[in-house]
């Protein structure tokens, strides 16, 4: 016993008490040092991106060579999607395949829109279209609404006048806006999808964003983006922003389109709790408004213009357009009567309409790769699926 130990009546440590001290104190500095390193990580990520994702952009599409022949390669991954999850003896979209419901709706151009504006169907101020709106999960096959997933909105506005842009299509004077809740997707483009979509079709959900051991090739940003895709369901369907997440031609200028809820255009409505443990709630929220309580619901449809001076590209979709560089407009409001919507009638009828955002007039031009790709892709699955069901399309 030492000195020190008599004076304070401490009784000394034993071997393994010191060693436990120091052993403590070597993770303490290595944990310090790790937060360190991934705080400098995450610096210079920070600045790389907001280095990479700056500048000007094309205001023109540019399609790189190779993409036809990946589009053919993901039509037929996604034909053997739908007859993988084929329902009894009906065949179901490759995504979105569950819908909350098919209702109808009017959707009128904002009064005293500006002139720059008034393009294709938002050229006439205070015209109404009655249209048809698809709410949905977005899984390839039906899943709980208490699941974490993407939520869907398609418009389809009816007696369009105008030459539509497929050759396939001219009896269907239609113009279609296919929306999602998540304002960037998380593929880039037409390769990354076909990497991504196969990974998935395959059951490895973990490699569609890990390719390979090379770390190069990880797509962590990309990850977060589809995690955060991946969300809680609202408490009904018509409490959900919708974005198109890739752009469209508006007249001369490039555009993205979103849906917001716009309360203050209905009248006042507390939805009830709803029973998150009900496998179909967000049917049963859309219900209770829209058929019970007789009460419509209301959106805003707005724009977002391409500035081709910051960085707003059309060929990546994982890019988000900020909003700092060029703000929404208000171009129509959304109204959605009260109605008998959920019948075995309508219900076939929704199942049996096809959304494509190539059903539509060149003032609304889908661009972009990924709009490329959806324009066979889309036309090729609904016409299988279509063929399968012995419905005429």
């Amino acid at each position: 016993m030492n000195d020190r130990s008599l004076f304070t009546g401490a009784k000394p440590l034993s071997l393994w008490a010191r060693l436990w001290l120091r052993l403590g104190r070597l993770l303490g500095r290595l944990l310090l040092a790790v937060a360190l390193l991934a705080a400098a990580g995450w610096g210079l990520c920070t600045a790389w991106y907001a280095w990479k994702f700056s500048g000007p952009v094309a205001a023109q599409e540019q399609v790189p060579p190779g993409e036809a022949a990946m589009t053919q390669g993901i039509i037929q991954t996604a034909i053997r999607i739908v007859d993988q999850h084929r329902d009894n003896t009906r065949y179901l979209r490759d995504a979105h395949a569950k819908a909350h419901g098919c209702v109808q709706a009017e959707v009128a151009v904002a009064a005293g829109l500006p002139a720059p504006l008034r393009q294709g169907v938002f050229a006439e101020p205070g015209k109404t279209w009655q249209a048809w709106m698809r709410l949905s999960n977005g899984n390839a096959y039906p899943q709980f609404d208490n699941l974490r997933d993407a939520r869907g909105l398609a418009l389809k506005l009816v007696d369009v006048p105008g030459t539509p842009l497929m050759p396939s299509q001219q009896a269907r004077h239609e113009q279609d806006f296919v929306m999602f809740n998540h304002a960037n997707f998380f593929v880039s483009d037409v390769a990354e999808y076909q990497q991504n979509f196969t990974a998935q079709a395959n059951g490895k959900q973990v490699l569609a964003f890990f390719p390979s051991w090379d770390p190069r090739t990880w797509q962590l940003r990309h990850l977060f983006i589809a995690l955060a895709t991946l969300s809680e369901a609202p408490a009904s369907p018509t409490e959900a922003t919708y974005y198109s997440v890739s752009p469209y031609k508006y007249g001369a200028a490039n555009a993205k389109f979103r849906v917001i809820p716009e309360p203050s255009a209905c009248p006042a409505y507390t939805l009830p709790k709803p029973n998150r443990d009900e496998p179909n709630f967000l049917r049963g929220a859309l219900y209770q408004q829209l058929s019970a309580d007789r009460v419509p619901a209301c959106f805003a449809l707005q724009i977002q213009l391409q500035d081709a001076r910051r960085y707003m590209p059309l060929e990546d979709t994982s890019v988000l357009w900020k909003e700092s560089d060029s703000a929404f407009q208000t171009v129509a409001h959304i109204r959605v009567p009260a109605q008998d919507f959920d019948t075995p009638a309508q219900n076939l009828a929704c199942d049996n309409l096809s959304f494509n955002p190539w059903h539509g007039i060149e003032a609304h031009r889908p661009v972009g790769g990924i709009n490329r790709l959806r324009k066979a892709v889309y036309e090729a699955v609904s016409e299988y699926r279509h063929g399968r069901n012995e419905q005429a399309r």
